[in-house]
C-alpha cells in the first residue's frame, strides 16, 4: 500500500467524481448515419435541458452540432422513440430531415437555412408521430413510419408506413401524406428497400406480443411511382423474434431471426453464421440495427454473447473478423458507406464515442464524441465479470463493481455496503461499460453489483424465457442471489445491502423490499408499482399487454396481479426507500407512486419521494440526475451510517 493512502471508512473516501460530473456524461451518442462521405450522430446535451442534438463529423476531424437549442433531435413514436434522422447529398449540398421533439414533426434542414416544417400538428390525443425517415429524392418523398393518434386514450392509435412529400405541401395538410400500408398491424418498422427499388421489406406484430416474442417479417412489391403491392409474410411468426431486415447489395434478403434459440444471421432464409450468440437484440427503439451489409458482400455486425462486439462478417464462409482496440461493447447502431463501418463503442475504461472501422486496413478509429477522462482514470473502477448460482442451481450473470479509489483503503476488519442494481426493460442487460453514476459510488467505498438476471437478453432466447410469468419472482430472487453470495463469500456486508433500479428495475426494487429481507434500503425510480392499473390503461400502447408474458393474462391470474404489486403489499415494507419521478412520465406515470405513498402514511418507514416537472422516462437533465444522485447517496449514508462529505442531506418523512 503506498503511503499516501489514507485508511477511512467505507462510503466516506473523498472522490473527485461528483454529482455534476456524472450528470455531465450522462448519455451518450446514438443513431449513426452518413451524409455524404460524412458521418453524422446524435448526441445528449444534459445541461442544455437534456435535449438531443444532431452533430456533424467532418472530414478534417472536426465536429458541429448543426441544430441549435431548441431543437431537439428525438422521436416519441412508441415513446421509447426510434431513429429520429435522415440525410443525403443533394447538388453538393447535405439534405437532412429530422423530428423535432417539442411538436413531433418532420422537419427539412438545409444547412444555412431554418428548418421547415413537413408535417402538420395534430391536435388529436398524442399527435401524429413519426421514426425512420428515410429520403426517397427520386419520388420527391421521404418514407417513415407514421403513429397517429385517433383519440386520447393511449390506445386509440394506428401506424402506418408512409411517404411525406419534401416539398412540404404536407405541412399544413394531413391529406397530403401517403399511406403506403394499412393498418392491420399494430406495429412497424420501417421499410427497407431493395437495390434494385422493385421490393420493400419491413418488420411488423401485434399484441400481446413484444417485438423480441414474435415479429413477422414482410415483403411487398414495389411501383415506379412508390405504390406498394399486397404484403405478403415471408418469416417469423409468434415464437419466432426477427430484430431487423436489410437487403444485401446483391438483392439477398437478410434478417436477423431468433428461430434457433439465438438471434442469427439469415440470408435468402439460410443460416449464414449459426453460432450460440446474438447478432440481434430487443426492438426497443424503432431502427435499431444490429447489421449493416457492405457493397463488397461483407456484413458489419453487433454481435456476442453476454456482450456485444463490432465485426465483420463474411456470409460465404461464415468467419467474423471482429474490430481490433480497446472497445468491448457496441451499441446497436450501425452505418456503411463504401468501405467504411461506422458504431458507437464503449469499454470499462471508457465512455461510448462514434468508432469508425477502415475494411480495407482492417483499422478502428474513433472518428467523434471520443471519450476524454475527466478525473484520473485511477478513480475508476475495475468490473469483474461473474457467473452466479441461483435457485434450482440456475446461472445468474452479473457484473461487478468492488470498491475502488487510489488515495484511500478501509480498516482491514471491515466489510464494504454493496448496492444491487437492477437494470429496466426487463427485457434489456446491464452492458459493461464505464459509467460515471456507478464511480460516484464505488470512488467512494461503495459496491456495485449490476445482476443481469434471468430475462435478460444476450444469452439466447432460453435465458430471456426463464421470466414468462415470473416476474416479480425470478428477477428478484437472482437479485437477492447474487447479494447474498458477495455477503457469504465476504466480499460485502450482509448488513449494508441496497437494492436499486429504475423502470422494471424500479420495479424489481420495490417487488425486493416487499418479498425479501436481504436489503437495508432501496432506491426506486421511476417505477411499475400496480400491476393490475398499468395492465388496464395506466400504460403507453407499446407496452399496454407487455404484463401477459410477464406475470399472465389479467383475465386468467387476477389473484397474481394483486399478489406481486408492491402497491398492494405495502405493509411488508420495513426498510427506508426513496422513490424517485418524473411527472411527465407516461411509460410509468406519476400516480403509480403516489398509490404506493398512499399505503405508506403513518407506517413509520422513513423515506423520501422527489418528483420532477418536465421529466419523463428516464432522467435527462443534469439538475435532476445530480439531485437524485446525491439524494441516493445521502440514503445510504444514513442507513447505512456512512459519512461521505459535502452530500446534502436527504430529508426522510416517517
Amino acid at each position: 500500500m503506498g503511503e499516501n493512502v489514507q485508511t477511512l471508512a467505507y462510503g466516506s473516501w473523498p472522490s473527485p467524481i461528483d454529482a455534476a460530473l456524472a450528470a455531465a456524461h450522462d448519455g451518450h451518442p446514438e443513431w449513426v448515419g452518413f451524409v455524404g462521405d460524412e458521418a453524422w450522430w446524435t448526441e445528449p446535451r444534459p445541461t442544455e435541458g437534456g435535449r438531443r442534438t444532431l452533430v456533424r463529423g467532418r472530414a478534417d476531424g472536426s465536429e458541429e452540432s448543426v441544430l441549435p437549442a431548441p431543437w431537439n433531435v428525438r422521436t416519441r413514436v412508441i415513446e421509447y422513440g426510434g431513429r429520429p434522422w435522415t440525410g443525403a447529398v443533394r447538388n453538393g449540398q447535405p439534405l437532412v430531415v429530422f423530428v423535432n421533439f417539442a411538436d413531433q414533426r418532420l422537419y427539412r434542414y438545409d444547412p444555412g437555412s431554418e428548418p421547415r416544417p413537413l408535417t402538420p400538428v395534430s391536435r388529436l390525443g398524442g399527435g401524429l408521430r413519426w421514426a425512420e425517415p428515410q429520403l426517397r429524392p427520386d419520388l420527391g418523398e421521404v418514407w417513415c413510419v407514421l403513429e397517429e393518434f385517433t383519440g386520447d386514450g393511449p390506445g386509440a392509435v394506428r401506424r402506418v408506413l408512409a411517404a411525406v412529400p419534401l416539398d412540404g405541401s404536407a405541412a399544413e395538410d394531413r391529406g397530403a401524406v401517403r399511406e403506403l400500408t394499412d393498418d392491420r398491424h399494430r406495429f412497424v418498422s420501417g421499410p427497407c428497400v431493395s437495390p434494385d427499388g422493385r421490393k420493400a421489406a419491413w418488420l411488423a406484430w401485434d399484441h400481446p406480443r413484444m417485438p423480441w416474442d414474435g415479429t413477422e417479417l414482410l415483403l411487398a412489391d414495389v411501383t415506379d411511382d412508390g405504390t406498394f403491392g399486397e404484403p405478403r409474410t415471408v418469416a417469423g411468426g409468434p415464437e419466432e423474434s426477427i430484430a431487423q431486415v436489410d437487403w444485401g447489395c446483391d438483392g439477398s434478403l437478410l434478417y436477423a431471426s431468433d428461430r434457433t434459440g439465438w438471434w442469427n444471421l439469415y440470408r435468402d432464409h439460410e443460416p449464414v453464421c449459426p453460432r450460440e450468440e446474438e447478432f440481434g437484440g430487443p426492438l426497443w427503439k424503432l431502427g435499431q440495427r444490429w447489421f449493416a451489409p457492405l457493397e463488397c458482400g461483407l456484413i458489419a455486425v453487433v454481435h456476442g454473447r453476454g456482450a456485444a462486439l463490432l465485426g465483420v462478417l463474411d456470409p460465404e464462409t461464415g468467419e467474423v473478423v471482429d474490430a481490433a482496440g480497446p472497445w468491448t461493447e457496441f451499441a446497436s447502431t450501425l452505418a456503411v458507406h463504401g468501405e467504411r463501418i461506422v458504431g458507437v463503442g464503449a469499454s470499462p475504461r471508457s465512455a461510448y464515442e462514434v468508432v469508425e472501422l477502415d475494411t480495407r486496413t482492417g483499422r478502428a478509429r474513433v472518428i467523434g464524441a471520443a471519450h476524454d477522462d475527466p478525473v484520473d482514470p485511477a478513480h475508476y473502477p475495475e468490473p469483474q465479470i461473474r457467473t452466479f448460482t441461483g435457485p434450482a442451481g440456475r446461472d445468474i450473470h452479473a457484473h461487478i463493481y468492488p470498491p475502488h479509489s487510489p488515495s484511500c483503503a478501509a480498516p482491514g476488519n471491515e466489510l464494504p455496503p454493496y448496492v444491487i442494481w437492477a437494470h429496466g426493460g426487463p427485457t434489456s442487460r446491464s452492458a459493461l461499460v464505464l459509467d460515471l453514476e456507478i464511480a460516484y459510488f464505488t470512488s467512494r467505498g461503495i459496491g456495485v453489483a449490476e445482476v443481469n438476471y434471468g430475462g435478460s437478453t444476450g444469452h439466447g432466447r432460453e435465458y430471456r424465457n426463464r421470466l414468462r410469468e415470473q416476474w416479480g419472482v425470478v428477477d428478484v430472487e437472482d437479485c437477492a442471489a447474487v447479494a447474498l453470495a458477495l455477503a457469504a463469500e465476504g466480499t460485502a456486508d450482509r448488513a449494508r445491502l441496497a437494492v436499486r433500479g429504475g423502470s422494471a428495475g424500479g420495479w424489481t426494487s420495490a417487488a425486493s423490499l416487499v418479498t425479501t429481507d436481504v436489503y437495508a434500503c432501496g432506491t426506486i425510480k421511476y417505477p411499475v408499482l400496480d400491476l393490475a392499473n398499468w395492465a388496464s390503461g395506466e400504460t403507453h400502447d407499446f407496452e399496454s399487454r407487455y404484463l401477459e408474458t410477464l406475470v399472465g393474462p389479467l383475465a386468467e391470474v387476477p389473484a397474481r396481479y394483486t399478489e406481486r404489486s408492491p402497491v398492494e403489499h405495502a405493509d411488508r415494507i420495513t426498510a427506508p426507500f426513496l422513490l424517485l419521478q418524473g411527472l411527465a412520465d407516461v411509460i410509468c406515470p406519476p400516480v403509480q407512486c403516489e398509490r404506493l405513498l398512499e399505503q405508506m402514511r403513518g407506517r413509520q418507514v422513513p423515506h423520501a419521494y422527489l418528483a420532477f416537472e418536465g421529466e419523463g422516462h428516464g432522467f435527462r437533465r443534469a439538475d435532476t440526475v445530480i439531485r437524485c444522485l446525491e439524494s441516493e447517496l445521502s440514503l445510504y449514508a444514513q442507513v447505512f451510517g456512512l459519512r461521505p462529505p459535502g452530500i446534502p442531506t436527504l430529508e426522510l418523512t416517517k
